[in-house]
């Protein structure tokens, strides 16, 4: 179980969580959770225990420190908590890693944290592969299965069917106890993919602006995207198949009222990008 010591009360807390894998084309969302963690100064409160959720030839530890200090990381699921200028409430950031087996249980442990702490709304934060293009912004879609949430926040209705992430399961999860319970969703261009793409990561911080209605620390964020857009022009150019792609893509977004950036065409593309996925958890 998660331990949480010491740590006072909170004030109207919310709960922002990304996982490394299946939910995080070019990194986009767990960056985000890096990004604030860093800008607002978080401090890690708590970790989830790798040895009950991971397959470690899978999410292999790492060696670090110099010779006669060095140690092993595991890599886990880490809670950190933050108190930022800019809003009246605390967030509790999740970052993590998409658990190898055990997700009902997994999904319990953070959601019974997220209750011992007082959150009243999470936000699952995802990234996918999609026909978009990165010469464009990047289109980020906030869903709920709450009819009130939707409501509240002016988002669109959940009305994906077929396989999900863990983010989905803890979405789900929180919901069913009664939280305030919404996805973002950022679509990546998917021959970008293979790289951290910061144009989303910025697309998502803005995203998480409107539902929370604040100016949040955006840094270097909108130049290194500017960077991560003209990288990939570059790598576009010198492929004639990629080229004339992106100019397809690129005509479809400007003569049809931007069709790739609606919930629905960002959720057929969803539904589109797990189908090529290997079935299973934990799979990255």
């Amino acid at each position: 179980m998660i331990e949480l010591q010491d740590i006072p009360e909170l004030h109207d807390p919310v709960m922002i969580l990304a996982f490394e894998g299946w939910n995080d084309a070019g990194e986009a969302a767990t960056a985000t959770i890096l990004h604030l963690a860093q800008e607002w100064e978080a401090d890690t409160v708590a970790a989830v225990d790798p040895e009950d959720y991971y397959d470690f030839q899978v999410t292999r530890p790492f060696v670090l420190g110099r010779p006669g200090e060095r140690r092993i990381d595991w890599r886990t699921t880490r809670i950190l908590i933050a108190s930022p200028e800019e809003l009246d409430r605390d967030v509790v950031l999740v970052h993590g890693i998409e658990p190898s087996f055990r997700w009902r249980t997994f999904a319990d442990e953070i959601v019974g944290m997220a209750q011992a702490l007082g959150v009243r709304t999470v936000i699952a934060v995802g990234a996918l592969l999609a026909d978009v293009p990165h010469s464009r912004p990047i289109p980020v879609t906030a869903t709920s299965d709450d009819e009130r949430t939707v409501h509240r926040h002016d988002l669109e209705a959940a009305t994906y069917e077929g396989p999900t992430g863990i983010v989905g399961v803890l979405a789900e999860a929180a919901r069913l106890e009664g939280m305030s319970s919404i996805s973002l969703w950022a679509g990546i261009p998917h021959y970008a993919g293979h790289v951290p793409s910061p144009k989303a990561t910025f697309a998502i911080v803005r995203a998480l602006e409107s539902l929370l209605d604040v100016e949040l620390p955006h840094a270097d964020l909108e130049v290194d995207g500017q960077a991560w857009e003209l990288g990939v022009n570059e790598a576009a150019e010198t492929d004639d198949d990629i080229r004339e792609y992106v100019a397809q893509l690129e005509h479809a977004t400007d003569t049809a009222e931007l069709p790739e950036a609606s919930g629905e065409a960002i959720a057929k593309e969803f539904e589109r990008y797990l189908r090529r996925r290997p079935e299973g958890p934990g799979r990255s």
